[in-house]
């Protein structure tokens, strides 16, 4: 794997600093991104109070004591130097299942994205559950994971006119991304089926059961196993 760099250092706040690490998302400069965060979560401990990754960036809060900007960046430049320096790791998140059940009464959207792509609503449904996805981002709503790439025959722009709800669980398309909502709320995404796997739960440990850098795949499920697990349908 080639050698990352850091391409700038950005003011995100008061406190705090973006770190732009590439140009275009792709595994390598994911994994690139997982390693930066571990090793600065490490090397910062109580200063930084949070490290957001997303992308192509990584987002650094630190306690308002500690930020001096042009120490940071400086200090920022040459840490992130000798760590590209040093040979980039494969990706080690986990590897998820998600349980989907595909259907009218699930993706409301299957029927036109069928139309707007000329491809049977089977073949969007095989196309979708048999690509291996990344988890690039984590953002929009807690638990929300941005999903990368759908297979090029199934990108597909977001609706003109965003949903005032679409529900929880809901699988969707947005361009290259697919994504689960996490929780009921409005939304511009192609929804195509649907996972009744909680994905942010304020009680569990981890709250989530993704984290960036994670592996996805979708799982087709038969519509009574889906209603068996607590699914929600459609009814419009």
């Amino acid at each position: 794997m080639s050698h990352q760099q850091l391409l700038s250092i950005r003011i995100a706040s008061e406190h705090a600093l973006y770190l732009d690490l590439a140009t275009e998302p792709s595994p390598a400069a994911l994994a690139q991104l997982v390693q930066l965060q571990q090793q600065l979560k490490q090397h910062y401990g109580h200063h930084l109070r949070d490290i957001v990754p997303a992308y192509l960036s990584l987002l650094l809060i630190f306690e308002p004591e500690y930020f001096v900007y042009q120490g940071l960046c400086a200090e920022l430049t040459a840490f992130c130097q000798r760590l590209f320096q040093q040979p980039a790791p494969d990706l080690a998140g986990k590897k998820v299942q998600l349980p989907v059940y595909y259907g009218k009464d699930s993706g409301p959207d299957l029927p036109r994205l069928s139309a707007l792509h000329g491809l049977s609503q089977k073949r969007i449904i095989e196309l979708h559950h048999n690509t291996t996805y990344l988890v690039y981002a984590i953002g929009f709503a807690p638990g929300f994971a941005y999903l990368g790439f759908v297979p090029p025959e199934l990108n597909s722009p977001r609706l003109a006119t965003p949903r005032q709800q679409v529900l929880q669980g809901s699988v969707g398309i947005a361009d290259r991304q697919t994504a689960v909502y996490p929780a009921s709320s409005p939304g511009g995404w192609n929804i195509i089926g649907n996972s009744p796997l909680p994905l942010f739960d304020l009680n569990a440990a981890p709250l989530m059961p993704v984290a960036v850098g994670d592996e996805i795949k979708f799982e087709p499920i038969e519509r009574a196993e889906f209603i068996r697990l607590g699914g929600q349908l459609w009814t419009d």
